[in-house]
C-alpha cells in the first residue's frame, strides 16, 4: 500500500533520518517510536504528502506519490497535533464538512454516537471556538472513528482521552487493520490488544533501527 525508499530527511542542519526504507501492506500498523526531536512528526508530515522536504521516494499503491497526490489524499486520514477544526462550526458540523473533504457521507446519529464516545456528549451543538483544544483533538477522533479510508497516519492519537477512550481508540484500529486498513502511528501506548500486529520502528538520533532486525542507517525494512 505504502512504500518508503532511502528517504533522507534534514532540520535545521541536523540529520533526523537517512536510507530508510519501509513497506506497509493493508492489515498492517507500524508503531513510530523514539524520544522527542528524533523526527517522527517530520516523518508522518513526509508520509501524508505535506512536507516535500526529504530526498529519496514515497510510493503509493506502486507509483510516486507526487503522481497521484489527489487519489492518495482521499484515501488517507492525517491526525496531527493540530486538528483542522474550524472554531466558527460545532463538533458535529466540523465531522460533516471533515468527511465531505473525502467524499464520505456519515448519518447524523453516527456523528453523535462517535462524540460520545470520545466524552463530549452535551457539546454536539457548540461552537468548537469554545472548546480546549483537548475537545478539538477529540473531535478528530471522533471523526477518525467513523472514516473507511485505508491508510491511516496518526500522530500521537491517544493523547486527550481516559482509560475508556483508549480501550475504544484501541478496538476501534484493530477493527481497522482487520478489515484491510493500515495505520501509521506515533506513540508511546502500548497496544496490548494490538500486540499481534504491530512493528515498531524506533528513530533516534542520525539513525533508524527496526527492532526486528536491528539495522541502523543502511537499511530498515519493515
Amino acid at each position: 500500500m505504502l512504500e518508503v525508499a532511502k528517504l533522507r530527511c534534514e532540520r535545521d542542519d541536523r540529520v533526523l533520518f537517512s536510507n530508510l526504507s519501509i513497506q506497509l501492506s493493508p492489515g498492517e500498523l507500524l508503531q513510530i517510536e523514539g524520544c522527542n526531536g528524533a523526527g517522527k512528526t517530520t516523518l508522518l508530515r513526509v508520509l501524508a504528502g505535506l512536507s516535500g522536504d526529504y530526498r529519496g521516494q514515497v510510493i503509493w499503491r506502486g507509483q510516486k506519490l507526487s503522481r497521484v497526490y489527489a487519489d492518495f489524499r482521499l484515501s488517507t486520514f492525517y491526525f496531527g497535533h493540530k486538528p483542522a477544526v474550524k472554531t466558527e462550526l460545532t463538533p458535529v458540523e466540523n465531522i460533516l464538512w471533515r468527511s465531505s473533504l473525502r467524499n464520505e457521507s456519515y448519518s447524523e446519529q453516527s456523528v453523535f454516537s462517535a462524540l460520545e464516545h470520545v466524552n463530549l456528549a452535551g457539546y454536539e451543538d457548540i461552537p468548537c471556538g469554545q472548546l480546549s483544544a483537548g475537545q478539538h483533538r477529540r473531535v478528530a477522533l471522533a471523526d477518525l472513528s467513523l472514516s473507511t479510508t485505508p491508510l491511516w497516519i496518526l500522530d500521537e492519537p491517544f493523547t486527550a482521552i481516559d482509560v475508556d477512550g483508549v480501550a475504544w481508540l484501541e478496538q476501534r484500529l484493530a477493527q481497522h487493520i482487520s478489515e484491510g486498513g493500515a495505520v501509521v502511528m506515533t506513540s508511546h501506548q502500548s497496544l496490548s490488544k494490538l500486540s499481534d500486529r504491530v512493528r515498531k520502528l524506533r528513530l533516534e538520533a542520525f539513525s533508524a533501527v527496526d527492532e526486528e532486525t536491528g539495522h541502523e542507517e543502511s537499511e530498515a525494512w519493515l
